[in-house]
């Protein structure tokens, strides 16, 4: 693994910081990383923002095929030359926006295992993307920001619990696998890195069509998560009355006077349900 900085110089390159790059700089941790994803010849993974290479080319040693999303085209004819220079075969580099991927067209017939380092300035994105597509994911192991990783597994009263919080605790199992520091990292970022796995639930509760209005009822919910939740929901977001609201969180067992951060996900699947109940009725009498 050559050193990134060493790397960028090279080419008369810098870190970008507007996409968040700090490049993995400790060839132990990449390694750590990947063995604890569990890679295996039977695994086609997904790499999100492969940078220079670091979690490419020892997963690419583990894994059957590998798709490295890029999106900085500057980045893209370097990892291919650290790839080919590792006698790599089996990763594809996709110079693109992960955001604009077809993710089910990737994965074909088979799950992905996605890896990376994410950039703190999308990683909530990118999180919500892969919830929409886990039917074509078998688990995630990605690096964030200590403080976004410390949100997705944040419980109910606690002043990290959000919106985020909420959608992947309902869709997904989070396991924290390893603290990074910043030395490990070129440049050095400010904070601490969390490596963590998701592991995507087979079935939940919800059809799919009811899941998304779930998701619609959470970020009302979290979207004025000062005020009540007889508050928070009614508007727009909705189209329900502050009337509406109390009906369906009353059906629910919750009280109207609570706020978003202290529902847990069963709490929000009850008040999904009844608040789908009314825009039935209101829908078709």
């Amino acid at each position: 693994m050559t050193y990134p900085g060493t790397l960028l110089k090279g080419s008369n390159l810098f870190a970008r910081k507007e996409l968040g790059q700090n490049f993995l700089a400790d060839p132990n941790a990449a390694e750590m990383i990947v063995n604890r994803a569990g890679l295996s010849r039977d695994d086609l993974v997904l790499e999100i923002g492969p940078g220079l290479g670091a979690l490419t080319i020892p997963a690419a040693k583990k894994a059957g095929k590998i798709y490295a999303v890029e999106k900085d085209t500057r980045l893209s004819p370097l990892l291919k030359k650290e790839l080919a220079a590792a006698g790599i075969t089996n990763a594809e580099v996709i110079t693109g926006d992960i955001m604009k991927i077809d993710i089910p067209l990737l994965a074909g017939r088979e799950k992905l295992v996605v890896i990376g380092n994410l950039p703190y300035n999308i990683s909530s994105q990118i999180l919500f993307r892969l919830v929409e597509n886990r039917s074509r994911v078998k688990k995630a192991v990605l690096m964030f920001q200590k403080e976004l990783a410390q949100r997705i597994t944040a419980p109910p009263g606690k002043k990290e619990y959000g919106r985020l919080s909420a959608v992947m605790q309902y869709s997904s199992t989070i396991t924290p696998l390893a603290d990074l520091g910043p030395k490990l990292f070129f440049p050095k970022p400010d904070v601490e890195s969390r490596v963590i796995e998701i592991s995507f639930f087979d079935t939940t509760p919800l059809s799919p069509e009811k899941e998304t209005f779930l998701y619609r009822v959470i970020k009302a919910a979290f979207s004025k998560r000062r005020k009540t939740l007889r508050n928070s929901l009614a508007g727009k977001e909705l189209d329900i009355t502050a009337e509406d609201a109390v009906l369906a969180l009353e059906a629910s067992g919750i009280d109207p006077a609570r706020r978003a951060e202290t529902l847990n996900v069963d709490d929000f699947t009850a008040l999904s349900r009844e608040l789908w109940k009314i825009g039935q009725r209101k829908k078709y009498g």
